[in-house]
């Protein structure tokens, strides 16, 4: 089958061959309704018996349909077998409607118009050659009944009172009708397949970005199982502190005069059991986050909510939040990197003003983007620092971002190095949003941003300056600001120089 039938016809025809199955008990009823009321207001002047023969023919092909399809279903037939009913339906339900039409007035009958009932059902639940075969066959089972008719081949059964006696051998009327009906089938037919067409094609669009979300949320969820696992290394890591302190306690009652110390190791591990599972709260907290939110969108296009118009709309924030998600994953890594033990990666020299100078090379289009100008003031015979190339790229490249993004546009971002004593003292100044006083002393916590930082800028990890605090404080040095909001702000700070 074509492509365009991939998305729903390939799932669900089985379905769709039961449900017009079921659709075809009611019409029965309604038939048998029409009939009754027709013939009464008629003056009954109806074939009854030819209609009631007709309707229970359609009885009776209608339950060999449903045998057919429920065996169809628990042999697990294939989709082409599924179709082929399908077609068989449709094309007995045309030949159905022409019997009922000749019984009950032919050309005077204005139920006429349900052969495009029909092609429309044939249009929806086949494919766009299919719908074009059903227009033929109704518009040939129509015309041939006015033919057929007209000129004494099959009796007429006039509607006395309704329509006149003649009109049925009128050539004029027989080939308006004809006309009027023939062309609407086809009209139906092209409107209605193509229609369905552009649905299918938007369908399997949808199919293929759920198919690429749901890869996405699989890696997301394999990273959440991997931090369960952490999780748990943590909580039986807990334990051995745990034991770790009985013992101590136990020392504490046979051993008065180390009591004190024992007590604040105990107060300290218990701080330090507290900030983990704040920690992992946290960071359940904002891995969390956008996974509901990618959820929530593929939740609105599987169940049809969303107009085609806004599809790529919504697949796009789908899209972002996993670079939210992305984005996050690598600050914690880099958080975990930094606190990794000191022989893993051991300072050595490193050229920071070199360093600077890679980093403002790939900060340059950042800043051109926002018509930022960046400036530098760093001395020829700088000495070198004691860290690590990465860890001393890591700060220039989230404190120069930082000082970027929240830069409003036209603004400026000046860069300084310069040796103070034993140390090496870098700033980064910038004519931004700055911070309001009481929201310093929380600059440099875990996943922390302002309100003003979070007005701006709606993406953020809020891990980079606490990634530099880690940074400062596994070579000895440290870092600090001064910022008036509406201003900018200037973050200092300083490492150890190279003997």
């Amino acid at each position: 089958m074509s492509a365009i039938l991939y998305i729903p016809v390939d799932r669900e025809l089985s379905y769709r061959v039961r449900w017009l199955i079921k659709a075809r008990w009611i019409t029965l009823l309604l038939a048998i309704v029409l009939i009754l009321v027709g013939n009464r207001w008629l003056r009954d002047i109806l074939p009854l018996t030819a209609l009631w023969g007709t309707l229970a023919a359609i009885a009776v092909y209608n339950f060999f349909f449903w045998i057919i399809a429920s065996r169809l279903v628990g042999h697990a037939a294939p989709y082409e077998s599924h179709l082929s009913l399908m077609h068989l339906q449709i094309i007995t339900d045309l030949l159905a409607l022409t019997v009922l039409l000749h019984f009950s007035g032919g050309l005077e009958n204005p139920f006429s118009p349900y052969y495009l009932l029909l092609v429309v059902v044939g249009s929806v639940l086949t494919t766009k050659r299919a719908s074009y075969l059903y227009a033929t066959i109704a518009s040939v089972l129509w015309v041939g009944l006015l033919i057929t008719e007209a000129v004494g081949i099959l009796p007429h059964h006039n509607l006395a009172g309704f329509r006149l006696a003649t009109r049925y051998r009128e050539p004029l009327h027989i080939a308006s009708e004809a006309f009027v009906l023939v062309s609407a089938n086809f009209g139906v037919a092209f409107l209605s397949s193509s229609i369905i067409e552009r649905l299918r094609e938007g369908e399997r669009q949808l199919y293929e970005a759920n198919t690429a979300c749901e890869l996405r949320a699989a890696e997301l969820a394999e990273l959440n199982k991997r931090l369960q696992e952490a999780n748990a290394a943590c909580e039986l890591r807990a334990a051995e502190l745990a034991e770790l302190s009985m013992r101590l306690q136990e020392a504490n009652a046979s051993c008065e005069l180390r009591a004190e110390e024992l007590a604040r190791l105990n107060r300290r591990l218990q701080e330090l059991d507290q900030t983990r599972s704040l920690f992992i709260r946290l960071v359940t907290h904002e891995l969390r986050a956008p996974v509901a939110a990618i959820q929530s969108y593929l939740r609105l296009i599987l169940d049809g909510y969303v107009p085609q118009e806004r599809l790529q709309e919504i697949i796009a924030k789908a899209e972002q939040r996993a670079r939210d998600q992305l984005e996050l994953i690598g600050d914690l890594l880099e958080l975990a990197r930094v606190q990794e033990p000191k022989d893993k990666m051991p300072p050595e020299p490193v050229d920071i003003a070199a360093i600077l100078r890679d980093v403002l090379d790939l900060m340059q289009v950042r800043a051109q983007d926002k018509s930022i100008t960046l400036s530098t003031d760093v001395p020829a015979d700088l000495p070198k620092v004691m860290a690590t190339k990465e860890h001393v790229r890591q700060i220039w490249i989230n404190l120069i971002s930082n000082a970027i993004k929240y830069t409003p546009d036209g603004g400026k971002v000046h860069i300084s190095l310069r040796e103070e004593g034993d140390m090496v003292r870098g700033a980064v100044q910038d004519t931004g949003i700055g911070i309001a006083p009481e929201e310093q002393e929380r600059i440099f916590e875990d996943f922390y941003r302002t309100e003003a930082a979070k007005a701006m800028a709606h993406h953020g990890t809020g891990l980079g300056l606490s990634i530099v605090k880690g940074i400062m404080e596994r070579y000895g040095g440290r870092i600090w600001l001064t910022s008036k909001v509406g201003e900018g702000s200037t973050f200092f700070f300083e490492l150890p120089k190279a003997a």
